[in-house]
């Protein structure tokens, strides 16, 4: 457990960042804990820097002083890096300390890695089975639902307020997906259950951020779901879209949340997958599944990839979507074997 007004205390400036194409537990991460340090130690400059959110969580308090930047690949030179940034800028001399969250491999943290290497103290917050820690100081519980449960357990509840609370709360409902993946326990419960006495709308949360989807998402569904295809006794169901594809429904990268749950819900599956191309050709895919004798972190590791037993995702260069597919489609049989003799 961090001592966290230890680790704040005579600071001046800190950074918070999250991984790359960030989603709702390391948003609401990074801005739960923003909001907390600059509620409650007003002599410290906080900043956070990530790739441009998803629109839904727009809705956090001061998420428009998010500094995003662009570009996925590590960058080691600090001078660098100001050339990613959209309209704002980067701190040129080191941070005291810097927070990197929901993140398992430091290189998840794409260019802004460089701010994290020059940072005088680091600490890592994280989650996911495969994250090994790369900061001065790590906190990684991966029996925990989410990075944002997390962070509730290093704050003072007393000092938490609604826009703190909204923050975690969100990124605890997405990761578990609304309380029904087997990350979700009993501790899990509570903390939501303490989150929402904050007076926070959380109906409102779970269906703006959760369930809400716009037109071209939907769009994108319909098709995912007309070119799904199943295999190895119709347990395993797939789907993906080239880059003609998303070009023809002007599709990127953020409009696929919740494809890959969408095809895990038909009836005698018990794994999907979904896959699309990035717009630097390489391929991007997540997985989900049901059985509980089959582990998708330990098939995502085999395929530049990692996260949880039954939600995890991976990665893919330089070959087509239907090489993609046979690999994917062969590492998860191989797991299906091992998992169930």
């Amino acid at each position: 457990m961090i001592d966290l007004n230890k680790e704040l205390q005579d600071l001046k400036y800190v950074a918070i960042l999250g991984h790359i194409r960030p989603d709702g537990d390391c948003v609401g991460s990074c801005m739960g804990l923003y909001n907390y340090i600059i509620s409650n130690y007003e002599g410290i400059k906080v900043d956070v820097y990530l790739n441009p959110i998803p629109s839904c969580f727009a809705i956090f308090n001061n998420s428009k002083k998010i500094v995003n930047y662009i570009g996925f690949d590590l960058n080691e030179d600090i001078n660098e890096f100001p050339k990613c940034i959209q309209g704002s800028y980067v701190r040129k001399d080191p941070y005291d300390l810097v927070f990197a969250l929901d993140c398992s491999d430091a290189r998840r943290l794409g260019p802004a890695y460089s701010i994290f290497k020059n940072a005088k103290r680091t600490i890592c917050i994280d989650h996911h089975m495969n994250s090994e820690g790369f900061a001065d100081t790590d906190y990684i519980v991966p029996d925990y639902s989410s990075t944002c449960e997390l962070i509730y357990n290093i704050l003072d509840f007393d000092k938490v307020n609604k826009d703190v609370a909204e923050c975690l709360y969100t990124g605890i409902v997405t990761d578990t997906g609304v309380f029904q993946y087997d990350c979700c326990k009993a501790h899990t419960m509570t903390a939501a259950g303490n989150l929402m006495e904050k007076g926070i709308d959380y109906s409102f949360l779970i269906e703006h951020t959760f369930y809400e989807k716009s037109f071209k998402q939907q769009k994108i569904l319909g098709k995912a779901l007309l070119k799904a295809e199943r295999v190895y006794d119709d347990k395993i169901i797939y789907s993906y879209m080239d880059k003609d594809e998303m070009e023809e429904i002007d599709a990127s990268p953020k409009d696929f949340e919740g494809v890959c749950e969408k095809l895990r819900e038909t009836k005698g599956v018990s794994t999907s997958f979904f896959m699309y191309r990035q717009p630097d050709g390489k391929i991007k895919g997540s997985l989900r599944g049901t059985d509980d004798n089959v582990d998708l972190s330990r098939v995502a590791n085999n395929i530049n990839g990692g996260g949880h037993k039954k939600a995890a995702g991976f990665g893919l260069s330089d070959i087509s979507m239907e090489e993609a597919t046979r690999i994917v489609i062969e590492e998860l049989i191989k797991e299906y074997e091992i998992g169930n003799n």
